[in-house]
């Protein structure tokens, strides 16, 4: 395999990884809201910052290891936010 094959082969096994991470978040976060806590709780706050720094994180490494653009590292985060407030304000409307 050539360098660049493998580079490349890792570079889509980061993305997956950082895209499948934000799903578990999303998930955690629609159970949590679906079972557990109100979003106004500070437990569901706490869980969800964390969480996000989290993956800001990882998404940060990746960008410094070159993994992946810092353009599509935003995108995730960008995507994840834009689904949890969309979660957010349907569990106000209930």
């Amino acid at each position: 395999m050539l360098a660049s094959e493998m580079m490349v082969n890792h570079q889509e096994k980061a993305h997956a990884l950082l895209k499948a991470d934000a799903d578990k978040i999303l998930k955690l976060i629609k159970v949590q809201m679906d079972n557990l806590t109100m979003p106004q709780c500070p437990l569901y706050e706490e869980v969800l910052d964390t969480q996000m720094f989290g993956l800001s994180r990882e998404i940060d490494f990746a960008v410094r290891l070159g993994l992946i653009d810092e353009k599509d590292g935003k995108a995730i985060l960008a995507t994840l936010e834009g689904e949890l407030s969309i979660l957010h304000e349907a569990s106000q409307k209930k």
